[in-house]
This record gives C-alpha cells, structure tokens and sequence, in this order.
C-alpha cells in the first residue's frame, strides 16, 4: 500500500446513481477489505457506501481506473505535444497506435474537466483577443477553424470552439469538381459556422464585460451581436505587423504553439487530423499545458498564464495535473463543450465516428 493511499479519505460515492455522489453532508462509508492486482499498488483497498450499500475503492478516484497500462498516461501527454504523430508514439512506447489514440482521448476529457474546474470560479478582469485557427480534416476538401479565445495579459488560453468551412482558394477545375461531388454527397458546411461558434465562445467565457479584439473578419461583428453578451470590439487589420506589439499577438502566438506542437497542424503533413473530434483532443491537451505547465516566457521560465491569473500558485507538473480522476457528474461542462468530451463531433466523411459511451471507465 502507498502512502498516498494509506492516507486517502473517499471524498464522496463514486456511483452518480447515489445521492452520496452529489451531496456529501453526512455521508459516510466504511472500509471493506482488499483486493490484489498485478501492479502498483498491489494490494488495494476497498469500500462500502453506507448510503447506497455499494462497493468502491481507492482505484476508483485516480485517473488510471480502468486502464491496463497506467504508465502510458503521463508520456502520452508529453508527446502529443512534442510534434509526434500516433504511430511515432506508439514505435517509441511498443504499443498499438489505437493505444495511444484511446489514451489520448482520456487525456483529453480529463484536461477539459481540469480546466472547467478552475474556470468555474473566475472572473474576466482582462481584455480577450480571438482569432481563428485554420487547418483542416480528412482531406484538404475539409478546412475548419478553431475558434481560440486568449487574455491579453496573461496569455491564458480561456475557450475554444470550431467551425467547419467551405475549400476556398484557388483550385484547377479537377479540384473543383471534386469539391461540388463532395458536396453533393455529405453536404455543404453552414455558411454562418463562424459567425454561431464565435458567438458560442464568447458565451463560454468567463462572466463580466468583454473587451475584445479581433482582425477584420466579417462574421465577427455579427457573431458579438449574436451572443448576447456585453462586449467593446476593437478590430486590428490584418496587415498590420505580427510583432509583440500587435494587439493580436497573444493569439497569433498561441496559434504558432498549435503549430509547432501538433503533428497533425504541420504544413503539408500526412499526419493530419481524420477527424475533427481528434484535433479537438489534441487542442484540449495543449490548453491545460499552455495555461498551467509552461511559463509565460520561454527565456525567462517564468509564472504560467495560470499563476498571473491567480488561479495556482506554482507551475503545475504532468504528475500534478493526473493526480486525480475528475467526473464529469460534479463538475457540469459547458453544453457545447460536452460534445467534445462525448466525441459527438461529427466529420462528414466519418459520420459514424467512434464516441464516448462507456459506463464505468471514463
């Protein structure tokens, strides 16, 4: 037994179906033995809800429940975002790379509930800048755009949605006839997709008066007047020099940390992205460690975006964010963001794409 576990206290039910699982005043459990498995811990302990008579145990809090190779979880999360694709991590692990995509997934659901649980409690007290990643799924017939959210100050990286979008750009005619078969076949993209998912994030973001700050974009407008929100928007043109004083760099840089990070975002890459719900996952990971693993200043190795926002008080490590296991069930996503933690983000070349419904692993 480990100390960590020697000490641990269950801090409520683990079965949603209890009403220990929500309300934790006077709930009460008891110990009930152990059980053996073949790594560490070895010996396991149990418990007894009193409230619902089920059994539960020390596993079933830690974020490797369920998980036949605990040990892949913390490298996993290193690699997706040192430019490896699922295969290269998979050759360097001796894995399967469905292994590693499967682990991912899991990475990801828990950094949007890691990052829901610290935005729940904060206020916006800085100006945010937006802008629109653009990349592409499937094929290039299939660019979409991330729509990131980032204070000003901080560099913290608040929210992000995406939008699907129509090829644009020059084409030959072979080109275009293949993206008005595509087309014919799974559909057309929405044509207001940007304006509906920027007016999403700015719902998403934390409550209080938006100043935000955008390029020249012509849904932007639509999409503040859409959102219901207050928000001041001042607009900076594209031309504009990308330096560090450019109103618009503490998202041009997040977008160059995609870029440099993310196999699947290199230019003229073949490990891009089948499905948007994968980028997702991806750009779920990256945001937990760009607000709360690295430092704002690369030279200086400074306080995290989390740390200026008063959020932690140190810079957090692998270890430190999958510490615990978090449940969806206490602490309650975002509607929009529950559709990437399902993986109900729908590719129209894979309209039956793999989604999220297990019942005890999470």
């Amino acid at each position: 037994m480990t100390d960590h576990q020697a000490s641990f206290r269950p801090p409520f039910c683990p079965r949603p179906a209890c009403s220990g699982h929500w309300d934790t005043r006077g709930w009460t459990y008891r110990k009930a033995g152990f059980y053996a498995r073949q790594q560490r811990p070895f010996r396991v302990q149990r418990y007894n809800c009193r409230t619902c008579g089920a059994s539960f145990s020390f596993q079933s809090f830690q974020i490797s429940y369920w998980r036949k190779r605990p040990d892949l979880l913390a490298p996993v999360f290193l690699r997706v975002l040192s430019c490896s694709a699922y295969r290269q991590i998979a050759r360097e692990l001796s894995v399967s790379h469905t292994t590693v995509m499967d682990i991912t997934a899991l990475l990801a659901r828990h950094s949007l509930l890691f990052h829901e649980r610290f935005l729940q409690k904060l206020l916006l007290r800085e100006p945010v800048v937006a802008d629109g990643f653009e990349t592409f799924e499937y094929s290039q017939y299939f660019p979409f755009h991330f729509n990131v959210a980032v204070g000003a100050r901080s560099h913290f990286v608040y929210r992000f949605t995406d939008s699907p979008l129509r090829r644009k750009g020059r084409m030959t005619k072979r080109q275009k006839v293949r993206r008005e078969v595509l087309e014919r076949t799974v559909g057309r993209p929405d044509p207001k997709a940007v304006e509906k998912e920027m007016a999403e994030l700015l719902k998403l973001l934390p409550k209080g008066r938006i100043d935000l700050r955008t390029d020249e974009h012509p849904a932007y407008p639509r999409a503040v007047r859409r959102s219901g929100r207050t928000v001041t928007h001042s607009v900076t043109p594209s031309k504009q020099a990308r330096t560090t004083r450019n109103p618009l760099f503490p998202v041009n840089l997040v977008d160059l940390l995609i870029r440099h990070s993310s196999s699947n975002h290199k230019r003229e890459t073949i490990a891009f992205s089948k499905r948007r719900q994968n980028a997702a996952e991806k750009l779920a990971i990256l945001q937990v460690w760009r607000n709360f693993l690295k430092s704002f200043s690369e030279k200086k190795q400074d306080a995290t975006p989390a740390m200026r926002l008063g959020l932690t008080w140190k810079k957090l490590t692998v270890e430190e964010v999958l510490e615990d296991r978090l449940f969806i069930t206490r602490i309650g996503l975002p509607m929009r963001l529950r559709s990437y933690y399902f993986r109900n983000t729908v590719t129209r070349m894979i309209p039956r794409g793999r989604i999220h419904e297990r019942v005890f692993a999470f």
